[in-house]
């Protein structure tokens, strides 16, 4: 099929058993497909390549920065945006087509839908929460905002993106434990990001920011709909939000690392005054 005026960029760390999938759902869109990677050790280089990827290296700067850096590295002025664990469907892929159908889409930045697919699920749940950033854009209308842990397209003042029909199919979790473990390091980020900003979350909000955000995943997000899974994944997302206010409580107060106290000295003996012996 014809390659579109796009270019499509992936940025990526280890994702050598999911990147696959993503670069074959879009490479038939562009001829200019990058690889941003920030030194995977499993092979994920070797598979982009192989795809017809061009990979790139560029040490980890942060989500932002990451991007902003791959948005340079592309050919065209129109940029898709996918992450290494997404995949974009057929429908989707057409309704891209379509928009470039008639030459230049008339709008210059466009959102899509993103839902995530669970272990053992084949589609989206119809009632799936759905996420709708900006991942269709001109380069020269917007650009992803600087942030080391929000990735989100900053469009220039006055302009409304479109809404494209169709949703990016999001694969994001391997096993509970591989979920937990990458959101205990965003929120080692998310802290580090609160203290370069000055930002001081107050004290109180370490006891209510886990069963908060437990309801705000489990009935606000409608990971109910997904049965005991989504109570899990609800639970994991609390967890990692609470670290993210407990994290930032202990940089804030300067805790000290917990230590071992020295043995007491050992106490001499003192005979009374009349003793005998």
């Amino acid at each position: 099929m014809t390659a579109l005026p796009l270019s499509v960029f992936i940025i990526a760390k280890n994702e050598a058993d999911r990147i696959g999938a993503t670069i074959r759902a879009v490479r038939d869109l562009t001829d200019d497909l990058v690889v941003v990677d920030s030194g995977s050790t499993d092979g994920t280089q070797d598979v982009a390549a192989a795809l017809g990827a061009r990979v790139i290296h560029n040490d980890w700067p942060g989500y932002g920065p990451q991007k902003r850096f791959a948005e340079e590295r592309c050919r065209h002025d129109w940029l898709l945006n996918v992450d290494a664990d997404e995949v974009v469907p057929p429908d989707l892929a057409a309704a891209i087509r379509a928009l470039f159908a008639a030459g230049e889409p008339e709008r210059p930045a466009w959102r899509i839908g993103i839902a995530e697919i669970f272990p053992g699920e084949r589609r989206p749940h119809p009632w799936a929460y759905t996420l709708t950033p900006v991942r269709l854009y001109r380069r020269d209308r917007g650009r992803y905002a600087p942030s080391p842990v929000h990735d989100r397209v900053e469009l220039q003042p006055g302009i409304e993106p479109g809404r494209i029909r169709g949703v990016i199919h999001h694969f994001s979790v391997r096993s509970l434990g591989d979920q937990l473990d990458k959101l205990n390091r965003y929120s080692d980020q998310q802290a580090d990001d609160l203290a370069a900003r000055g930002v001081a979350i107050p004290s109180w909000r370490v006891f209510v920011e886990l069963p908060g955000n437990f309801l705000k995943a489990y009935l606000g997000r409608r990971h109910f709909v997904r049965g005991v899974y989504g109570f899990l994944t609800a639970m994991n997302y609390a967890i990692s939000r609470h670290l993210r206010v407990a994290k930032h409580y202990e940089r804030r107060k300067a805790l000290p690392p917990a230590r071992e106290l020295p043995a007491p000295p050992e106490a001499k003996r003192v005979d009374p005054p009349n003793a005998k012996f």
